[in-house]
């Protein structure tokens, strides 16, 4: 089984404006609602794909009623956590001549709820995958991602680590099955800019140097880059198309990929379907559906 952990999930309200101006009053061309965060967006690319998996995290109030109702609408599997108190954020993600997001706060996870998704989390199996990506809430510890890891090591569970810089650091003593920064990240991790695949590759290697088994980095138009634990290294230029929505590309890919492994069970076709996935939603207004994936996969 497939689980995926938001700790903030929202409800991405996404809008259009052309020419957007501060200060007047600007009216929209396009509106669309949407369950959003990392966790959530790569369950409901696995379940386009044609793969369940169960969303794990924490709700609270109407709108976090609203995001368990629109991930059944996509198919998916939701057990969250509700908090008595507080909501669930709006995050407002605006189209215009720049990219402008507005992100809400969400409510105050207790040490009583993170201790119940620890109880969720105890129940996993081996052989189970667990992805947990994105930042953490202020009001959790800002080890969180380490504790999770610690207490699931040793259990056979494969866990995907998406997250930036100290966050993705830190769990990789814990030997995660996969991590996906992008060559940004991957970047700023070492303090050097990585623009080129063959730049990347020597500082993706370092990080599988200290723990990580298989690292998968996600560079935009440039494409990806992929180190197996087998050793393999495994490069492809983007298919070709035109940007249109580059949120939950990056978590697109890592549904991809998992999608390719499950089906597979074969490095270089898992990494074809990651990245053929990441840019369908980059292609497209709402997240990759199976069509455009395999519509892609013959191109490249």
């Amino acid at each position: 089984m497939i689980y995926t952990v938001t700790f903030n999930p929202s409800l991405d309200y996404i809008v259009r404006a052309d020419h957007f101006r501060a200060g007047v009053i600007n009216r929209t061309t396009y509106e669309n609602i949407l369950p959003g965060g990392k966790g959530i967006n790569v369950s409901i690319v696995l379940k386009n794909m044609g793969h369940e998996s169960t969303a794990l995290g924490f709700i609270a109030g109407f709108t976090g009623r609203e995001i368990c109702a629109r991930l059944a609408t996509f198919g998916v599997l939701s057990d969250f956590i509700e908090i008595p108190e507080g909501m669930s954020r709006i995050n407002l993600k605006m189209k215009s001549d720049e990219e402008t997001e507005i992100n809400g706060q969400g409510p105050v996870i207790t040490t009583e709820a993170l201790d119940a998704l620890y109880a969720k989390l105890d129940t996993l199996q081996a052989d189970d995958l667990l992805v947990i990506s994105g930042s953490i809430p202020s009001t959790l510890p800002d080890d969180v991602y380490e504790r999770i890891m610690a207490r699931l090591d040793g259990r056979g569970i494969r866990i995907v680590v998406d997250a930036e810089r100290g966050l993705l650091v830190n769990v990789l003593k814990y030997h995660p099955y996969l991590i996906k920064p992008n060559n940004i990240e991957l970047g700023e991790i070492y303090g050097v800019t990585l623009k080129t695949q063959d730049e990347v590759i020597p500082y993706a290697k370092k990080l599988q140097e200290r723990g990580a088994r298989n690292v998968l980095i996600s560079m935009a138009g440039e494409g990806a880059v992929f180190i197996s634990e087998k050793g393999d290294v495994l490069r492809s230029p983007a298919p070709k198309g035109t940007l249109v929505n580059s949120v939950g590309a990056g978590d697109s890919m890592v549904a991809g990929f998992l999608t390719g492994m499950i089906e597979t069970d074969d490095f270089e076709q898992a990494f074809r379907m990651g990245l053929c996935t990441g840019s369908a939603s980059a292609f497209s207004e709402n997240l990759a559906t199976r069509p455009e994936v395999e519509a892609l996969l013959k191109t490249i």
